[in-house]
């Protein structure tokens, strides 16, 4: 599903049954919708017949009195008719409008909350600005379909069905002539179709690539201008924005000229038949009613063929939307909650962590192992350090403990519970974790920080953010608590944005903490203040502490030195030291420059 992978075959209107999930809650608005469609129609359908009797009876009279009060009647009967094409004109378009409302934010929410239940592994392939481009365009594309062009399409399918029965059944000679040409007419138009369907799927391609570009960049505004790629960068967008104008463009052309040929084809074809007509009035073989309903007849036709064409072209571009829509939908995440779920323990005091022979591959690097042969148990309330060179694979052991992904081989098991048998959000629930790079998200600090137990109170909020040494300076700010942190916190400096992030973690209170270089963003005096907080929210849990500023480590209770995804040491601070091993190297190297420990890269595996 990346912009790099094997496109399906072009969407036909069938596509859109991938729809009929969404439809089918709805199913009485839909009869609904659908008989003041088929009222609307007959309601045109009347119209010509109408006109009929008002020039035959109402104009061609003999007697002044009689055609005076024909005359009424039949107007009479016309407004009547208007005005109850009015009424379920009305009453189709609120019905069709709402349907397509409800059902893109039906459609909308479906895949939303499919997706972001996707193991990571998904987002190896899948852009985010792809993703978004789904949620956005297509659904758009799909609201458009539903909410109007296949009401159009239905309604004119009536009228031009109606309107040709009623021609063939006036002019049944000519008409049937006529019939035959525009058999020629479909032909041609079923090549230019196909054109159209994978010209649509390409143009909705490349306007996905372009919101994937987007979407990175404006994640990395600060990182583009300290690098001054901005006109590059303006240049890749225009290119690849270029490529989806290029391609829609053929798109269009090839639209215009189904379009055109289809409205000529037919209008020519009709044009016969209404001559044929006008020879018939002058043969005394038909009335000039007769003629006047034959040529509202066929102008409803071609109006009819026009509007089909157009909506055909919609149901292509539809169709192809609903099949993106349907691939992230039916995406499935090869980490899934166990069937029947095998309970958690209750924890006290911290949970017992146990690694068991864990082989553990990424998906999207199959050939470079990030953990081999590793075991490692962790008694409940311990606290074991993870060190090592970059690409050693510590984050790894934290992504599937909180199984983000499932090992390859071996077993991992929390409290005596393979984690591939716990309930996914039992076992989450049980875990908290700082990560390197923070999340802070468009909220208040406030409930930034809720986020880690949402039904916390402001009190126990403000507790957490004290522990955090975040209190302070959260204060400072315009609105204090209430301060929005603006997007991805831009509002706030690194460091501030960890105090918030170990803030929401101490908030959640878990029997098992994750911190993977949790001090990292810190400047000495926050470091310090940071390290007497996570010390007391250490106490009474097991931790597993990610750290390449060792000094963070060294009261550890043990440290695991990875290399290559395999554990080269363990012990205490003192006891690797002592050794002279990697660790100790490590540690020379750090401590006599007073630098963090440096990114050796041993293996290029994900650490």
């Amino acid at each position: 599903m990346s912009k790099n992978s094997e496109r399906p075959a072009a969407a036909t209107p069938r596509s859109l049954s991938g729809l009929s999930p969404f439809l089918r809650p709805y199913r009485g608005r839909i009869a609904l919708a659908v008989l003041f469609m088929v009222l609307a129609a007959v309601a045109t359908l009347v119209l010509p017949a109408a006109l009929k009797s008002l020039i035959d009876q109402g104009l061609v009279a003999a007697d002044p009195g009689q055609r005076v009060m024909g005359l009424r009647e039949h107007f009479g009967a016309l407004f009547a008719v208007g005005a109850a094409l009015g009424v379920f004109s009305a009453s189709r378009f609120y019905m069709v409008s709402w349907l397509g409302e409800r059902v893109t934010a039906d459609l909308r929410n479906a895949v939303y909350a499919h997706v972001i239940r996707q193991s990571p592994e998904f987002f190896e392939t899948t852009a985010t600005g792809e993703v978004l481009s789904r949620l956005t365009t297509d659904t758009t594309l799909v609201q458009t379909v539903v909410g109007s062009s296949l009401s159009m399409g239905l309604r004119n399918a009536v009228m031009g069905s109606g309107a040709l029965l009623m021609l063939v059944i006036t002019n049944p000679r000519v008409m049937l002539q006529v019939l035959g040409m525009l058999v020629l007419v479909v032909l041609p138009a079923v090549y230019f179709g196909r054109r159209v369907r994978k010209l649509s799927r390409a143009s909705q391609d490349r306007v996905a690539d372009a919101s994937a570009i987007a979407s990175e960049v404006l994640n990395a505004v600060p990182v583009v201008q300290s690098y001054t790629q901005e006109g590059a960068e303006a240049r890749r967008f225009d290119a690849s924005t270029e490529s989806a104008f290029d391609t829609a463009r053929k798109r269009t052309r090839i639209r215009a000229v189904l379009v055109a040929f289809i409205i000529t084809a037919t209008f020519g074809a009709l044009l016969w038949g209404l001559y044929q007509g006008t020879q018939a009035v002058l043969s005394g073989d038909i009335t000039a009613g007769h003629l006047g309903q034959t040529v509202l007849y066929v102008a409803v036709l071609v109006s009819s063929v026009a509007v089909l064409s157009e909506v055909y072209g919609d149901l292509l571009r539809a169709a192809g939307a609903t099949e993106r829509l349907m691939e992230l939908l039916h995406a499935e995440s090869p980490v899934t909650n166990p069937t029947h779920p095998v309970a958690l323990p209750p924890a006290s005091g911290g949970s017992e962590v146990s690694l068991s022979e864990v082989n553990f591959t990424y998906p999207s690097r199959p050939g470079q192992p990030a953990l081999q042969s590793l075991s490692l148990n962790i008694k409940a309330g311990e606290t074991v350090a993870l060190v090592g060179p970059s690409g050693a694979g510590k984050s790894t052991v934290l992504q599937l403990l909180l199984r983000l992904y499932d090992t390859q081989h071996g077993q991992i098991t929390v409290d005596g519970v393979d984690v591939r048998q716990a309930d996914m959000h039992a076992l989450r629930q049980r875990i908290g974790i700082v990560p390197q790079d923070s999340v802070i998200f468009s909220a208040s600090a406030l409930e930034n920080i809720r986020y880690g137990r949402p039904e916390a109170s402001d009190a126990e909020v403000i507790a957490a953010a004290k522990a955090a040494y975040a209190h302070d300076f959260i204060l400072a700010l315009p609105g204090g608590y209430d301060s929005f942190l603006g997007e991805r916190g831009v509002r706030l400096s690194g460091g501030q944005r960890q105090r918030i992030s170990i803030a929401r973690a101490m908030l959640k209170n878990p029997p098992l903490l994750l911190l993977d270089e949790a001090t990292s963003a810190l400047d000495a005096e926050s470091e310090h203040m940071v390290q007497a907080a996570l010390e007391t929210a250490m106490k009474d849990r097991t931790t597993l502490v990610i750290a390449h500023r060792l000094a963070t480590v060294q009261r550890a209770d043990r440290i695991v030195v990875l290399d290559q995804g395999r554990i080269v040491e363990e012990g205490t601070h003192a006891e690797l030291v002592a050794r002279g091993g990697l660790y100790a190297r490590l540690a020379a190297m750090q401590f006599q420059t007073g630098l963090p420990m440096p990114a050796i890269t041993s293996a290029p595996t994900q650490g």
